[in-house]
């Protein structure tokens, strides 16, 4: 563990010399790092799971599908990492002979991943798979507002990797900023928008490229022409999962309103098949992160009528399940992003209508359309900006390694999974061979005599 006693800098100069031996470039030791990570996280997974537990109360199931499953990420690297290395091959032009073209994927050095606190051990996990897949050093800083999965990331780390190669920082915002003053090679940080234009802004001042996975209203829009039992359960699931603490949760509804009264009753049943009469009292959901999370919310909660949930208990930071219908798109919930188990439920005449309305905010991290109808779809698909979508369901894209995760404007710049993450962490560099076997010096002067097959050969 490496904590504010120890400068910064050091920790940088030390990573540079390692990178600069040129180690972290072997194929074989990026597949050992890989594999040491991956055995590092089953070694430790029931103290992640605790850990977690503690900051979240988040249920066992939760912590190993969505935390511990990071483990598919580093399984696919490893599987793929050979491929991905190898130089391609590109087409080079007849003026180029005799010659041949490729793109080397090369390492970038020293990179910086912040990760969030909402799924604070699979969100520091993710890019740091690509970042050793790549052949980077890196400088991780977990969130310091879960404290437990911060530790024990640290304590992890701490075993398993070199300090040279790969530290952990912990710390509040004070490191936060020492570390955004230093010159990486590449800054990927998670989380709100706010903060990631306090990145953004940090790495600009030493032209650091930055990767930001930030967040926003996903809308959730809902036809007519659904089926209704399995509409309500997944967005139920995506919905209030982690205590609805999920940058891709649905937001907010858009319902159709020939729909929306057997759809609230469906999504009512299904909260209660998932958490019984009384969430506060399931294993398996969630308590806010902190207080000051907590009263952010409560008050959110005054934003239209409850028909569901509402109950709050600030000594475990506990808020039920709600929805909340009759809600103006003026209201506080509606102008930042929830990050809660509060469900605001908005109604629509036509598709058009819908469409107009998620146009008119900030590009959303995730769009959830259910519908039967395949136009619809395709409307959707053609006239709507996302970073993702996902159609019939909610969250579940995220799951597969070969679709890039990543938001577009207000939601964030470049993405990750699968190779994805390597290319993130990648520089492609542009190489062109040329053989000594002849010369053509139609590109030498003098150019006399020389213009009228040029012509030709550009048109």
């Amino acid at each position: 563990m490496i904590t504010q006693q120890f400068a910064v800098q050091d920790i940088l100069q030390q990573q540079r010399k390692f990178f600069s031996t040129g180690k972290t470039k072997d194929i074989a030791f990026r597949l050992t790092q890989l594999k040491n990570l991956k055995q590092a996280i089953l070694d430790n997974k029931d103290e992640i799971i605790s850990a977690l537990k503690a900051d979240l109360k988040k249920p066992t199931f939760e912590a190993y599908v969505l935390e511990i499953g990071v483990l598919k990420e580093i399984d696919y690297a490893i599987k793929n990492l050979k491929n991905w290395t190898k130089p391609k091959k590109v087409a080079t032009p007849l003026e180029q002979l005799p010659g041949s073209a490729f793109i080397y994927p090369e390492p970038l050095g020293v990179v910086l991943i912040i990760a969030p606190w909402n799924y604070p051990f699979q969100l520091t996990i993710s890019p740091l798979v690509g970042a050793i897949a790549a052949g980077n050093c890196a400088i991780i800083k977990p969130s310091e507002i879960s404290p437990n999965t911060s530790s024990i990331i640290a304590k992890i780390f701490q075993k398993t990797f070199d300090p040279n190669y790969i530290a952990v920082v912990e710390g509040g915002v004070e490191t936060s900023k020492e570390l955004l003053q230093q010159k990486f090679d590449h800054i990927f940080f998670t989380g709100g928008t706010a903060i990631g234009k306090i990145v953004m802004e940090a790495a600009a001042k030493n032209l650091t490229p930055v990767t930001l996975e930030l967040g926003g209203k996903s809308p959730c829009i809902i036809d007519s022409d659904i089926n209704i039992e399995y509409t309500a359960r997944r967005i139920a699931w995506g919905k209030f999962i982690n205590a609805g603490q999920t940058c891709i949760a649905p937001d907010y509804l858009l319902v159709n309103q020939t729909i929306k009264k057997p759809l609230l009753e469906s999504i009512k049943n299904c909260l209660q098949e998932f958490y019984g009469h009384d969430p506060e009292k399931s294993p398996d959901f969630g308590r806010i992160i902190n207080q000051k999370q907590f009263n952010r919310l409560v008050e959110l909660l005054k934003s239209g009528e409850i028909i569901l949930g509402g109950k709050t208990n600030p000594e475990t930071c506990y808020i039920a399940p709600t929805l909340i219908d009759k809600v103006s798109l003026d209201a506080p919930i509606m102008q930042e992003e929830i990050f809660g188990p509060i469900l605001p439920i908005l109604e629509y005449n036509n598709l058009e209508e819908a469409i107009s309305l998620v146009n008119n905010q900030p590009k959303p991290l995730a769009l959830y359309f259910f519908s039967k109808n395949q136009e619809y779809q395709q409307q959707i698909l053609e006239k709507t900006s996302s970073g993702g979508v996902c159609i019939n369901d909610t969250i579940m894209h995220i799951g597969i390694s070969e679709l890039p995760f990543g938001g577009v404007g207000n939601s964030g710049i470049g993405s990750y999974h699968g190779k994805a993450s390597f290319d993130t962490f990648s520089h492609q560099k542009s190489v062109l061979k040329k053989s000594f076997l002849f010369d053509i010096k139609v590109r030498y002067a003098p150019y006399l005599g020389k213009l009228d097959l040029v012509k030709k050969i550009i048109g």
